[in-house]
């Protein structure tokens, strides 16, 4: 009997145009994203215009601002688009060139501004002050008070200059890394727990490992693991490079270090990042006694990480095509009101989203929303993978986020932080959770649906912390000048995996190698905000289920407010303080005391 054909990614070309975003809100053709360019390039010598004159008047800033922001808009749509035809197929040349041309003209337009923030901050502070409460600046007040806090970590104009001529270079271990990643790596094939060849890729590894054959799992992970061991040089002196790059910045700028440089643009207290570590260390115990429940109800003698992903109950099947899923989401998110759900509704049933996966497209999933269009979502849908569901709330929640704020902001306060952007995506996935063990028809669903909520607190709280505190220590290591290698990276990972892991849990060699493969390691101190979304999430969904108009008020008032407040202003208004540990602390007891109801229901 001959062997099942081996299921293929599709390439671009044969992917239905129904299933692909609609990128025309941003451009209707090349040829409008060219026009653009070419009036972006004329206009980067406009820049020079103003230099040496922004001490004159507030009229002159004014003046200014309002060229900036408009060259900026126009920067951010042109930006926008180049990147999310990159993603579409990452071995595209065209689309690559076009990237690439739009990160030079970005460049040279950071050279060309490089002189505003030393010359703002050189302005004597009572003559900025007598500007900043001038009428004529009032619509920009805080932009400005903002770049007043930079004055300690701003440099000589021609010191910025220098900073600003290596932006394609300070890239060039991220881009190396997503080129490697992306494009190159190739995985081969494997059989699925049906006997049907696929290929293995970063979008079906997860789906292997949702396999309720154990052999099809260790076969998956020890099959993508040894592609990453032939790369392990490579990829550790890219990691490296990109972290000497961020101490390099920290420096140069007069920080403490890297992770109060990455901090410091949301007012953000280093305190926040070492309470949010703290509490996960804290609740360890409760997630190794979470593990071992895992292990015994599906009746391992041992765990690995290739068991952590698979549903603890393998007999019940949740399958949703695209519509389905939408459909679902739509429901859970009643409680957002009309505007919410029927904005979102057209977007999904429409062609905000570009849905499945094909060959050579960017792994994973990402909103990415601009001023002028629509708030885009690339998802690589898998039907059979409830995770999926989650992701596709969880990225809805960015959109949301982006369409409120930018149809309620001025351009210079809409673009959000992405410490907010967490909880607007995580609340999502509380919703739906809410709704789907409203909804369960007995235990055994209901205890389905407790164990995905465990897995997705333990993914998004306990393993998103264990990776910044990643970020942390070899950030560390590199300051104290020790050796960033492959040996000292996965010795770092493996004492954070024995640690979070626990004693009783089966850490493979292997699994050491994850810390190259993790693509926000090359944009690092972002993770630990998905932990501290989704505390504050918790919070905030609980508090809009359980509340009134009210409520729902303050969380709608959040999605408006951009960044119009610093983050931790903005959530307070909500309803959340972040500055005190409760949030992640509620969020742990909250699983452990699900893992509990999981045993009994088990």
């Amino acid at each position: 009997m001959n062997a099942p054909a081996a299921t293929k990614l599709l390439t671009r070309d044969e992917v239905a145009a129904s299933d692909c975003w609609d990128l025309s809100s941003l451009y209707e053709s090349q040829e409008g994203w060219q026009a653009d360019f070419d009036t972006l390039t004329s206009k980067i010598d406009t820049f020079e215009t103003y230099r040496g004159r922004l001490g004159e008047s507030a009229q002159v800033i004014r003046e200014f601002l309002d060229f900036d922001g408009e060259f900026d808009r126009m920067a951010e749509r042109c930006g926008t688009y180049a990147f999310l035809r990159t993603t579409e197929n990452q071995s595209d040349s065209d689309h690559q060139a076009r990237k690439s041309r739009f990160q030079n003209l970005a460049v040279k337009a950071s050279q060309a501004s490089s002189f505003v923030r030393p010359e703002l901050l050189s302005i004597e502070p009572e003559k900025m002050e007598s500007f900043l409460n001038d009428p004529v600046l009032e619509p920009y007040k805080l932009l400005l008070e903002r770049i007043v806090r930079y004055r300690p970590h701003t440099l000589t104009d021609r010191e910025e200059r220098l900073l600003a001529m290596q932006g394609e270079m300070a890239g060039a271990a991220g881009n190396a890394f997503r080129q490697l990643n992306d494009a190159d790596l190739r995985f081969g094939e494997l059989e699925n727990e049906d006997g049907q060849r696929m290929e293995l890729s970063h979008a079906t590894f997860i789906q292997f490992l949702h396999s309720t054959d154990r052999d099809v799992r260790k076969k998956a992970f020890d099959q993508y693991y040894q592609v990453f061991s032939e790369h392990e040089n490579t990829l550790a002196a890219t990691l490296a490079g990109s972290v000497h790059r961020d101490v390099y910045y920290a420096r140069a700028r007069n920080y403490e270090s890297s992770l109060e440089a990455s901090l410091f643009p949301d007012n953000m207290p280093v305190s926040v990042y070492d309470n949010l570590i703290q509490a996960v260390r804290d609740s360890l115990p409760a997630v190794h006694e979470y593990l071992d429940v895992r292990r015994r109800k599906m009746n391992l003698p041992d765990m690995h990480h290739y068991d952590t992903y698979v549903p603890i109950l393998s007999g019940i099947k949740k399958h949703h095509t695209w519509d389905q899923a939408v459909n679902v989401v739509l429901e859970s998110l009643q409680p957002l009101g009309d505007e919410y759900v029927s904005t979102l509704e057209e977007g999904l049933r429409g062609r905000w989203a570009d849905r499945y996966p094909n060959r050579g497209k960017q792994s994973g999933a990402f909103s990415c929303g601009s001023f002028d269009g629509d708030p885009f979502i690339l998802m690589n849908f898998k039907e059979e993978v409830l995770n999926d569901v989650f992701t596709l709330t969880h990225e809805a929640g960015h959109s949301m986020h982006s369409w409120y704020s930018s149809k309620n902001q001025p351009y210079q306060y809409y673009d959000y932080t992405i410490f907010v952007a967490e909880v607007a995506s995580t609340f999502n996935e509380q919703l739906l959770t809410h709704h789907l063990l409203e909804n369960a028809q007995d235990d055994a669903e209901r205890a389905y649906l407790i164990n995905n909520e465990l897995d997705s607190i333990r993914a998004t709280v306990v393993r998103q912390t264990m990776f910044a505190e990643f970020e942390k220590k070899t950030h560390e290591m590199a300051e104290a000048g020790e050796p960033l290698t492959v040996a000292s990276f996965r010795a770092a990972y493996r004492e954070l995996l024995d640690a979070y892991f626990g004693p009783d849990f089966i850490v493979d060699d292997a699994l050491e190698l994850e810390c190259f493969r993790i693509p926000h390691f090359y944009r690092a101190f972002y993770v630990y905000k998905y932990a501290t979304g989704l505390s504050a999430a918790v919070a905030l969904s609980r508090r809009v289920l359980g509340g009134g108009e009210s409520e729902l008020n303050d969380y709608l008032n959040f999605l408006r407010g951009g960044c119009s407040q610093d983050p931790l202003d903005l959530l307070r208004g909500a309803g959340v303080d972040m500055t005190q540990p409760e949030a992640v602390k509620t969020t742990l007891d909250h699983f452990a005391s699900l893992s509990k109801q999981l045993d009994e229901l088990l």
